[in-house]
Parts: structure tokens; sequence; C-alpha cells
């Protein structure tokens, strides 16, 4: 061994002593990896379910990362006269010369602290939306939804945003606090419909696929309260009319779970188009050119006068 090591520092140039912190380094970094590795495999076979591999994965690295940089900083820190002198250079370097990864590391710090979003919430940070799948120290990872695709629904790229990003851009949670949405549906019939029996058959609809969730929507914003200013008179669907230029409509709009929201929107539609098409007296509008006569159509005392 001794001979060893006289021939490194006669080939490399490296001390004895250097060698032996080398060493002492390798070693540590072996070992704690063989360790995560051992608690990995052991966890597995107590409980294989994706989401709580993930969050031994995660915990177990950040243990072992914190071990490493403290024996490791042990070993080399022994020639150095003050740790404290030595900890101050070494962050004013850092500061200067990696500001964009500490400020990231700074988020990653902010998010397990403040817990704006965790893995497996739908959120929305700046144009892009999508589910958390991963949260590491300098970035955190978004299975993406929206974009080309309409109602929310992957489009199947994984988007990489930073951790500093939670500290300048806006950031919208799906899943915490109230965790429903309100979805609206526009149905716009004729003048001519029926649109009263319209809107109570959309009213039937709406309740049909919607208002299940009325009952766990209130336990939701009753826990939702004791943190956020959050308060509704009614959580029940509900069908709101007004007039367009093309005819009436009549806007459903109802909770939704935010995963859910093309299925139910599909369902209603299919509802809503299966229960015109039995009515005589309602139809859908679209924007049309008409020719539209006063002196022979509409209410008769509508009508322009013919005298002159």
């Amino acid at each position: 061994m001794i001979y060893l090591a006289e021939w490194v520092q006669r080939t490399i140039g490296l001390s004895p002593q250097l060698q032996t912190k080398l060493l002492q380094s390798l070693l540590c970094i072996l070992f704690l990896w063989f360790l995560h590795k051992l608690v990995m495999r052991i966890q597995a076979k107590r409980d294989d379910t994706p989401s709580v591999l993930y969050r031994w994965r995660k915990a177990s690295s950040y243990i072992a990362f914190s071990l490493g940089v403290l024996l490791v900083g042990g070993i080399w820190s022994e020639g150095i006269r003050s740790l404290s002198t030595f900890l101050g250079l070494f962050s004013a370097g850092l500061a200067i010369a990696l500001k964009d990864p500490i400020v990231n590391l700074a988020g990653w710090a902010f998010i397990l602290w403040r817990k704006p979003f965790e893995v497996g919430d739908r959120i929305q940070i700046t144009d892009h939306k999508g589910d958390v799948i991963d949260q590491r120290i300098f970035q955190f990872t978004l299975m993406e939804i929206g974009n080309w695709v309409d109602a929310d629904q992957s489009t199947g790229r994984i988007i990489h945003i930073p951790n500093s990003m939670v500290f300048t851009q806006v950031q919208a949670n799906y899943s915490r606090g109230f965790q429903y949405i309100w979805e609206e549906l526009p149905v716009l019939v004729t003048f001519e419909s029926n649109w009263k029996e319209a809107k109570r058959i959309l009213e039937e609809i709406a309740n049909k696929h919607a208002e299940h969730l009325t009952a766990a929507a209130e336990k939701r914003v009753k826990q939702a309260a004791k943190k956020f200013m959050i308060f509704y008179n009614s959580l029940t669907p509900i069908v709101y009319t007004s007039v367009k230029d093309s005819g009436v409509l009549l806007t459903i709009r109802y909770l939704c779970e935010p995963r859910q929201r093309r299925d139910v929107q599909q369902e209603i539609w299919e509802d809503i188009l299966v229960s015109f098409a039995q009515r005589e007296d309602i139809d859908f509008a679209y924007p049309t050119n008409r020719f539209y006569n006063n002196l022979s159509e509409g209410k008769t005392d509508a009508r322009a006068s013919t005298e002159k």
C-alpha cells in the first residue's frame, strides 16, 4: 500500500495526505449510494405503490446528499484553520458565480416549506399548465395539458420549469383549496324555440351530471375556509338566460373535477343532443342571414303602419 502511494505521488504528483482524502471521499460516496439503493429495495418489497416509492426515493436522495456534503466536507476541511472563514468565502463565491442555481435552490426550499403545490397537483404557471410529476432541487416537472389539445387533456410533452419561477410568476393550483372548478357550457337556441322548456331540460341534465358533487364541494369549502377566504352562496348547477344576435343563450354552470372536465362535457352534450332531437319546438341557433318583412311578420301591434 505504501509503495502504491509512493508510485502515485511520483506519477501524478498527489501527496499521500491528498490520496487518503480522495480515498475516504470515494468510500463515503459509495457507502451512501449503496445505503440509498438498499433502502429503496427494502421499501419496494414492503410497498411498491409508485407514489410511495417516489416519496421514499426523494427523501432518501436528499438525506444521502446532505450526509455526503457533511462527511466529505469534514474530510476536506481538516486543513482549514477556520471553518467559518472557509464557509463564508465559499458562500460568497457561490453567490457571485452561481446566482441562478442558488435562486432555484431557494425556490425549492420555498416549495417544500410553503407547499404551493406538490407532486400530483394540477397547476398553471405563466402559460404552462400540467400535472406536477417531479420536484428537484433546481427545477420541477409538468406533464403538459391544454395547448393545442382541448379541455385540459394531456399533450404528452414534459416541461421542466426552474424553481425560481415561484418567486416571480403567478401560480394557479387546480387541486388545492376548493379542489373543484366551475365549468360553463353555452347552448344557443333560436328565438322561435320554446326556450323555457329548453332551460328546464338543461337544468335536469346539469343536475344529473353535477348535483352529486354539491355535498362533497360544500365540505371542501368548509375545509378551505379555514385557510382561505372562500365562500359560495350556492354550489348547485344553474342555467343562466341571455340574448345574443342569433338566438337565446342558455348557459349551464356546474361544478366539475379538473381531470373530468372533458368527459363530463361530452356526457352533457350527448344528453342535450338526444333531448333536443325529440322536441319539435326546440332547435339550435347559429349565425344566419334572414330577410324580415315587418309588414307581415312578427307581433301584430309591433308592425310598421301602412297608412300614409
